[in-house]
């Protein structure tokens, strides 16, 4: 059984955007999920809203509650919480359907303590993707806190909602919000998870939509010496946290860095003009759009569950779809002696493909030799690259993921019939093309 995750929603006057933000939910692929729905005092629909999801979907949990704020109502939930991991969303946002999916995976695959993701910033129709660490490996929690301290008050770091969490150094610790502020309070739970967590891995793939729409600490009618406190005693925390990290020589040398949080507002980043379009960001395929029973509709169906997965593995190792199509193929094939020949297989037209080609060398992602041993002089050896190992492993990922969607509840006896009446379709298709094209064999 796979891991169960709370996914924590706190609600209040969030009747505009609930719906999306829970349709989000309860369209995961990933549906091993509780989600708790915490109704803070809402004095608009929010709570028939929320009692209306409860009614459909078991999965969906709802706690009305005294409008006691959004730290305590997280507080609340988490009490409330049976998941192995912890998820959080803001009501007025949302999710892409792989969320829950991409996080539990990253976290299971690397054995980590918290998983981080990319979020895309939403402003009107446009959206920029934000993210800050590239590097792609486990980190320690020393590694971690290098990577946060050069940009300190970066929202990637200090929101909860880019993030999955484990339950149980959670409740080991008694990690809870603090109720007495009204700023960085996000951050705050995240430093003292942090300082108890082992290991790290950021997922370089956008999972979040965030719509900023919250007012300043100014229009929350907080005074200028609460806000002077809250800051001040926050960052006494955020100094005392890379005391802890980092030995007292090694503190020495980024002390100027920590004390640049104390002046740097907490930012997420502008959308510029020229930014993605929300909605060009996914692909939009209705269930009418890959139905039917004919080879060719078999074929296009293959080739978009295809292109989805590879979608992810392009965003996360920033590179083209037609290239990193190119990769998948070397990695699933071999070596291709013919130029003409990956075009064929890739369905990629010369002119773009040899463009492609270039830019991959020039990364050492593959390499290119003239075959010396052909008879025509300008056929070409491409193979695989040096620098082409880590992506080869999101390929053995990809791999194992689309045997899991095609064969999604199959018994192991069904699976290996399955796997054995394939292999026999493709035998026949072979030996049919040969014969018709002996040439070729």
């Amino acid at each position: 059984m796979d891991a169960l995750v709370s996914i924590i929603v706190p609600v209040y006057n969030a009747e505009k955007y609930l719906n999306r933000c829970v349709d989000s939910i309860l369209s995961q692929d990933y549906p091993h999920f509780e989600l708790l729905l915490m109704n803070d005092g809402s004095t608009d629909s929010s709570g028939g809203i929320c009692d209306a999801y409860a009614q459909k979907d078991a999965r969906v949990r709802v706690v009305h509650k005294e409008n006691t704020g959004v730290s305590d109502t997280r507080n609340r939930a988490l009490d409330l919480a049976r998941g192995e991991y912890i998820q959080f969303l803001d009501s007025d946002d949302w999710i892409v359907p792989e969320a829950t999916r991409l996080l539990v995976r990253s976290m299971e695959r690397y054995q980590c303590d918290m998983v981080i993701a990319d979020f895309y910033r939403v402003s009107g129709e446009r959206l920029a993707q934000k993210g800050d660490i590239e590097e792609d490996k486990v980190m320690t929690r020393q590694e971690f806190a290098a990577c946060m301290i050069e940009n300190p008050a970066d929202f990637y770091y200090g929101v909860l909602w880019n993030k999955l969490f484990r339950r149980e150094i959670i409740e080991a610790h008694n990690i809870r919000m603090d109720v007495s502020l009204s700023w960085c309070e996000d951050f705050l739970f995240n430093l003292e998870y942090i300082r108890h967590a082992n290991s790290f891995y950021a997922l370089q793939v956008p999972v979040y939509y965030y719509l900023k729409r919250k007012g300043s600490l100014a229009t929350q009618g907080v005074s200028i010496s609460n806000t002077v406190r809250m800051k001040t005693n926050i960052f006494e925390y955020y100094n005392e946290f890379y005391k802890d990290v980092y030995d007292h020589e090694d503190y020495a040398n980024i002390k100027r860095q920590v004390y640049s949080f104390f002046w740097s507002a907490a930012k997420d980043g502008a959308v510029l003009p020229g930014s993605k379009k929300l909605g060009e960001e996914r692909r939009q395929i209705l269930r009418e759009d890959v139905e039917g029973d004919s080879p060719i509709m078999s074929l296009y169906r293959f080739r978009q569950l295809l292109e989805y997965q590879l979608g992810f593995i392009a965003k996360k190792n920033n590179l083209s779809m037609d290239e990193t199509l190119i990769l998948c193929t070397l990695y699933q094939c071999g070596i291709f002696k013919s130029i003409r020949r990956l075009s064929e297989v890739t369905e990629i037209g010369l002119p773009r493909l040899y463009l492609c080609l270039q830019t991959l060398e020039r990364k050492k992602l593959i390499d290119t030799t003239p075959d010396k041993d052909a008879e025509k002089k300008e056929r070409t050896k491409i193979a695989l690259g040096p620098e082409s190992e880590r992506i080869c492993e999101d390929f053995k990922l990809q791999q194992e993921e689309w045997d899991e969607i095609c064969l999604t509840g199959f018994e192991q006896k069904e699976r290996r019939f399955c796997e054995g009446v394939q292999k026999r379709v493709y035998e026949n298709v072979i030996r049919f093309m040969v014969k018709e094209n002996p040439q070729e064999g």
